[in-house]
């Protein structure tokens, strides 16, 4: 059985917990350490499971949403580190402390078996070093997480086929971007080919992965000043139509329950 949970999604941190379980065995992943220790034990407490029972971290990119908490976890854990040599270097993680035999390289389009988990990272277009997102399968039930990105490349549409989940980035309205105070520079950097997906390039990635088999869209990573849960979603419903699947908002600051990835 594949699930997640999203723990937080957006500027403020940016974490997100899957797990595979064979029935003799259970592995759990942790994507990306926006929170603080504290707060990540409480909000695993809350979904059943613990630091201790992580089996790995992986790490997108270098941003401190996504990274700004990981030295401190990993440190307070056995978890297994799992990143891409630019971001190791960016983060400057080889001041982390880590042990070597608890790092493991992570490569675009290079499977890695965790468990009862495969994972498959893949490269997208971000302003990081070496930012990987990732499609994850327990041997059946396919799971797409891709928060950060500037544009829906065709490497990332061929990497999120077939996903039954997918938890997609739906950062902002260009126009609520347009008429905020950011700075020139900020917006600019935001609407790049190098930045974040827009509501509605979400939705055209979405339309273009799309199959049958697709039951479940977590919109992710809203920008908390240039969008709004209700602008994503109606995005999102424009495309899908009357298509069976079930379209739901992640919190910037408060975790969800489990979501199951279902297959049928």
């Amino acid at each position: 059985m594949l699930r997640y949970a999203n723990l937080a999604s957006g500027s403020g941190g940016n974490a997100t917990l899957i797990e595979a379980s064979s029935g003799a065995t259970t592995t759990r992943l942790l994507i990306d350490c926006g929170l603080r220790l504290r707060e990540l034990e409480r909000r695993l407490t809350a979904l059943g499971t613990g630091l201790d029972a992580l089996d790995a971290v992986f790490i997108t990119h270098e941003h401190s949403d996504h990274v700004g908490h990981a030295r401190t976890i990993l440190q307070n854990s056995t978890a297994q580190l799992c990143i891409s040599h630019g971001t190791w270097l960016a983060c400057e993680a080889g001041s982390w402390g880590l042990a070597s035999s608890r790092v493991q390289w992570m490569h675009d389009a290079h499977p890695y078996a965790l468990g009862d988990l495969e994972l498959h990272p893949f490269t997208v277009p971000h302003d990081a070093r070496e930012p990987l997102q990732l499609r994850c399968t327990d041997g059946e039930a396919q799971l797409g997480v891709v928060t950060d990105l500037g544009h829906a490349s065709e490497h990332v549409v061929s990497q999120l086929q077939g996903c039954h989940a997918l938890m997609l980035e739906t950062n902002h309205d260009p126009d609520l971007l347009a008429r905020s105070a950011y700075p020139p520079f900020l917006k600019s950097r935001i609407l790049g080919r190098l930045g974040h997906l827009s509501n509605a390039h979400a939705a055209q990635l979405l339309e273009q992965v799309w199959h049958p088999g697709l039951h479940h869209v977590l919109a992710a990573h809203l920008s908390e000043r240039n969008n709004t849960p209700e602008m994503a979603l109606s995005a999102l419903q424009q495309v899908m139509g009357n298509r069976p699947v079930a379209l739901e908002v992640a919190s910037p600051d408060a975790s969800s329950d489990w979501y199951a990835v279902k297959v049928h």
